[in-house]
């Protein structure tokens, strides 16, 4: 069967979208992985040659792995971007790359970078006084029972998850620091731990763990 001329020529533009579509699906939060995935959609409309639309590609490609894979898995550490910053830094360090690219579409890219300044705006409005995410401690450990439910006051909302088990506090525990969370100062005699992500901005949650007895506990956590 004959390949279409148009399929032979322009292969790579969607090779590279559905890699970077499969890349996104890992996000935590999917608005994130869409918002992720604009800039290689923008290079692959602008790309000039098969050559350099490979070369930069790969390096969206890679850029968005860096943004999107280590807090999928959890990791921790000022090496790890933080949530927002896929909308504001990713934003600006992609366009960056396509304008050395492309060298021509320079309003395109601006807008670009305009339009991830302005969603992490709205991000950060509507993280105001609403609960916080997963963040890497729902939905809690296997072997418990496990009930989630949020509070807010003084102008913070922080999650909450009442377990009942076999050693709850001890398995709570030991959860989150499996997680990549450490040991802080505690408050109100309750054991705290927090993990930090985040390139340029500091991205701190903090899980305080509750005994309620030898079988009972209850986590809480918030997002600084």
């Amino acid at each position: 069967m004959k390949i279409p001329e148009r399929v032979r020529t322009h292969w790579w533009r969607v090779a590279l979208v559905v890699a970077a579509v499969v890349v996104a699906c890992f996000s935590a939060s999917p608005f994130a992985g869409l918002f992720g995935l604009v800039p290689m959609l923008v290079w692959c409309w602008l790309a000039p040659s098969r050559r350099s639309g490979l070369i930069v590609g790969a390096v969206l490609l890679a850029l968005l792995v860096w943004f999107v894979l280590p807090g999928a898995l959890g990791f921790a550490g000022h090496w790890v971007p933080a949530p927002i910053e896929v909308y504001w830094l990713h934003t600006t360090i992609a366009a960056v790359v396509c304008a050395i690219g492309a060298r021509r579409g320079f309003v395109r890219l601006f807008v670009l970078v305009i339009a991830g300044f302005v969603v992490t705006g709205g991000a950060l409005f509507a993280a105001y006084e609403s609960p916080p995410g997963d963040e890497g401690v729902a939905p809690g450990p296997a072997g418990l029972a496990i009930t989630r439910d949020f509070n807010c006051g003084s102008h913070n909302c922080w999650g909450v998850l009442e377990t009942t088990g076999d050693r709850a506090p001890e398995v709570l525990r030991d959860y989150v620091t499996a997680r990549n969370f450490t040991p802080a100062p505690t408050v109100f005699r309750a054991p705290r731990f927090c993990r930090h992500t985040g390139l340029l901005v500091d991205h701190e949650v903090c899980v305080d763990v509750w005994p309620l007895g030898p079988a009972a506990a209850r986590l809480e956590w918030h997002v600084n």
